[in-house]
């Protein structure tokens, strides 16, 4: 079982980089938006997915969080990797576009 601590840096990072809810909102958001500025609203949507569904897997059990003081730092780097998959689905989109 996975083990959720209070404040580590790698944890945090590694749970927002590889959270798959973080991934897909925001790429298939910023795959839809036509216009840059909407990448922000596509990496809030994802970054909060990214935490209901954290917060499902600890509720299940599936990881075991030892205490509350990470969840901030979780919100705020999952919207950092949900700004970056939201330009790379408007960046592939935008290219889409360009082609036809």
């Amino acid at each position: 079982m996975f083990d959720l601590q209070t404040f580590h840096p790698a944890t945090l990072v590694l749970l927002a980089a590889l959270n798959p809810a973080v991934i897909v909102v925001a790429f298939v958001m910023g795959l839809k938006a036509d216009q840059w500025q909407k990448l922000i609203v596509a990496a809030l949507a994802a970054s909060l997915a990214g935490f209901l569904l954290l917060y499902f897997v600890i509720y299940v059990g599936a990881i075991h969080a030892s205490s509350i003081g990470g969840e901030a730092g979780i919100v705020a780097l999952q919207m950092v990797f949900g700004l970056a998959w939201a330009a790379a689905g408007y960046g592939l989109a935008k290219a889409m576009r360009r082609q036809h």
